[in-house]
């Protein structure tokens, strides 16, 4: 394997952070940052605030703790630079202001102009620094308004920000020339600086060469627009949130830094409750039997090895006959799963080398328009398109996608990635495709994605979420190589694509009752759920719980940890995890249920409780243990984790057979045997719950 330094991280010895929106959200002060800050804060880096607020108003957020300490303060956007330490402005910064400043001529001529200009509050006013509002101003009225001041032989700075404040600045301030100079006093170079902001007025601080940058998901679009071609870190998520994932991305947090964001809600009477009846387990016989069945999974997992990849299950293990034969295949989907759950084992060389060959088998069958097969079979590499009655898997290229960014994430081969980003192009772009209404979301075929043989279509939640961390991973893949624009492009539409998911499918009574929209967006009819909704249509929806969807949501980003603890306690209250974790959809779909499709009975599959209808996945059993685990329930989580084991331990002929299904009832074993998902999803389990190290 060949890999490059294109990831080595940047030394990073200042930050300089904009403060509202960005560090902070601007109206509630609510953020993360500061807990997060005081926990990990880096030996050795300068944390500076480069903010539009007075220095006063700055000190009044520290002092109450909204903020944490810094080192220095730029603030006025750029006007004054204050040592914190020292508790006193730097005066040697503002004699370089002084140079062409004439506040009673910027008053004169702002009065003159016949624009709708007003004055902000003179607390936000001082010597260096006049700011007004200017709504909704094109980018010809600022530069007629610089104009103006140019012909008065009055070289100031004009800055728009936030599609409203207008700031009138001397000739040196704004935040990068403040940052240039505070970081010549400090004897830093601009390579050791890394910037946040959310507006326009902080575009000042990306322009400084060499400095590396993070804007936050809830960015204007003149600050996107401004740093799309530089080295920046787009995150998914707003404000304090988003900053503490750059830090995380540029290795100034550590990856556990985000842990501490989620409250674990152990109060809640129903995971009160659970936390009673885990009191009284064993617990050394529970991580006895955890640790017994990691060693099995591993076993479970290279029963899977073969030429061309992992293959669904074990072939020398499973007798199959008809349609059953394409177990006997590297499957996009299972393949996919498999390879980021065995991701922990990647010093395992021969482990490492089937991930890798999964990986390529696929690409080396993908169609000129960018389709990943659904499977290829195993004994002569011949790829499959569809599934069962040849319907198109949408899934599969999803998966496929989000695979290969972790592999090239754990493993830094950027070589490999060159190798393949366009085939990953090609599939962006069929998947693409299938939104047809550029609505964001995909419109899948029925039975078109996992739960083959099960009638989801249309825009499914499952998929949909999918769809929204391909369009992340990918953007991320592009960042590694260097390709910003695009790079920003694809996560900022993973943001639309949010967006979109939760207006859909979480219902919600607050949404106005006389707006004109379309039946999608009128689920307010189902009152408040507690869970994202199963799917959606121009026609219709279906109410059900798609626990795999809704574990999905969390994992990936998709919706926050309060409404991921309003999901858990539904979804352990109806019992989704009894007898084993977890059934895939609650409640399960009846004969006689408007839901039901006369197909569900075909080889008896998807019966009640049966297979996709209600049965349990152990492979999703192990997204489920790493959900409890984000969630911050640590003692449920192994709880979960061990019954987990049970399941595994089951078998259909002998013991840790990591089978394919259990029935949603009985618990009893189903499937094929040594399932390759099965057993990655489980050690992946064990390490996110660092039982095994």
């Amino acid at each position: 394997m060949s890999k490059t330094e294109d990831n080595i991280k940047p030394d990073i010895k200042l930050l300089s952070f904009d403060i509202d929106n960005t560090l902070i959200d601007f109206h509630t002060h609510k953020s993360n940052f500061p807990k997060v800050w005081k926990k990990f804060k880096p030996e050795g880096v300068i944390l500076t605030y480069n903010t539009g607020r007075l220095i006063d108003d700055v000190l009044n957020l520290i002092d109450k703790g909204v903020l944490p300490e810094p080192d220095y303060i730029i603030s006025g956007v750029g006007t004054h630079i204050y040592d914190f330490d020292r508790k006193k402005v730097v005066k040697e910064f503002n004699d370089v202001l002084d140079e062409g400043w004439d506040i009673d001529a910027v008053e004169e001529i702002i009065q003159s102009l016949d624009y709708p200009i007003s004055e902000q509050p003179i607390r936000f006013q001082h010597s260096y620094k006049r700011s007004y509002f200017f709504h909704g101003a094109s980018e010809e009225l600022i530069s007629s308004v610089e104009k103006v001041f140019a012909d008065s032989k009055m070289y100031i700075n004009v800055v728009y920000s936030g599609d409203k404040f207008l700031d009138i600045l001397p000739k040196w301030a704004n935040k990068g020339n403040a940052l240039i100079w505070l970081l010549r006093k400090l004897n830093l170079k601009s390579s050791h600086v890394l910037v946040a902001g959310d507006s326009g007025n902080d575009s000042a601080m990306f322009s400084v060469d060499g400095v590396k940058g993070v804007v936050v998901a809830n960015a204007h679009q003149e600050l996107y627009k401004f740093t799309k071609h530089r080295e920046v870190y787009h995150s998914e998520n707003e404000s304090g949130d988003g900053i503490i994932e750059g830090l995380i991305y540029f290795g100034i947090f550590p990856d556990d830094a985000k842990i501490i964001n989620e409250e674990n809600h152990t109060d809640d009477y129903i995971i009160q409750k659970e936390l009673n009846t885990i009191a009284e387990e064993d617990d050394d016989e529970k991580l006895e039997l955890i640790k017994e069945g990691y060693e099995k999974a591993i076993i479970a997992l290279k029963k899977n090895i073969t030429p061309l990849g992992f293959s669904a299950c074990s072939i020398e293990d499973n007798i199959t006959k008809g349609t059953d034969a394409n177990y006997h295949s590297v499957w996009a989907r299972d393949g996919a799963i498999t390879v980021i759950g065995s991701l922990s084992l990647i010093h395992d060389k021969e482990i490492h080398k089937c991930q890798r060959q999964t990986l390529v088998t696929l690409f080396e069958h993908i169609t000129r328009n960018g389709q990943i097969p659904s499977n290829v079979r195993i004994k002569d590499n011949v790829a499959d398109y569809s599934g069962v009655g040849g319907i198109c898997s949408i899934d599969s290229g999803i998966w496929v996608v989000i695979a290969f960014y972790e592999y090239v994430k754990v493993t830094n081969d950027i070589d490999f990635l060159r190798e393949y980003i366009s085939s990953i192009k090609e599939t962006m772009r069929w998947l693409g495709a299938h939104d047809s209404n550029n609505d964001a979301l995909l419109e899948i075929p029925e039975a078109g994605d996992w739960t083959d043989l099960f009638g989801g279509s249309y825009n499914i939640l499952y998929d949909e979420i999918l769809w929204y961390r391909a369009n992340v991973c990918y953007g991320r893949m592009l960042e590694m190589l260097g390709d910003y624009e695009e790079a920003g492009e694809n996560i900022r539409w993973s943001q639309v694509i949010k967006k979109e998911i939760l207006q859909n499918f979480w219902p919600s009574t607050q949404q106005k009752l006389f707006q004109s929209v379309s039946f999608a967006e009128r689920q307010f009819t189902l009152g408040d759920t507690s869970y994202l909704i199963q799917q959606t249509s121009p026609f219709d929806f279906s109410w059900r719980c798609d626990v795999f969807g809704n574990v999905l949501a969390f994992l990936h980003g998709t919706i926050d940890a309060e409404k991921a603890h309003q999901t858990f306690k539904f979804m352990l209250g109806v019992g989704v995890n009894d007898p084993y974790p977890v059934t895939n959809v609650y409640p399960v779909v009846t004969p006689g249920d408007p839901d039901w499709k006369s197909y569900y009975t075909v080889n008896l599959l998807n019966l009640p409780n049966h297979y996709h209808n209600g049965g349990i996945w152990p492979f999703v059993g192990g997204f489920w243990v790493k959900f409890i685990s984000k969630l911050g329930l640590r003692d449920v989580a192994i709880s979960e984790l061990h019954k987990l084991a049970l399941i595994n331990k089951e078998g259909l002929t002998e013991e840790w057979e990591f089978t394919e299904w259990a029935h949603g009832i009985t618990g009893k074993a189903m499937g094929k045997a040594y399932q390759a998902w099965s057993a990655a999803q489980y050690i992946s389990a064990c390490h996110d719950l660092k039982i095994i190290k």
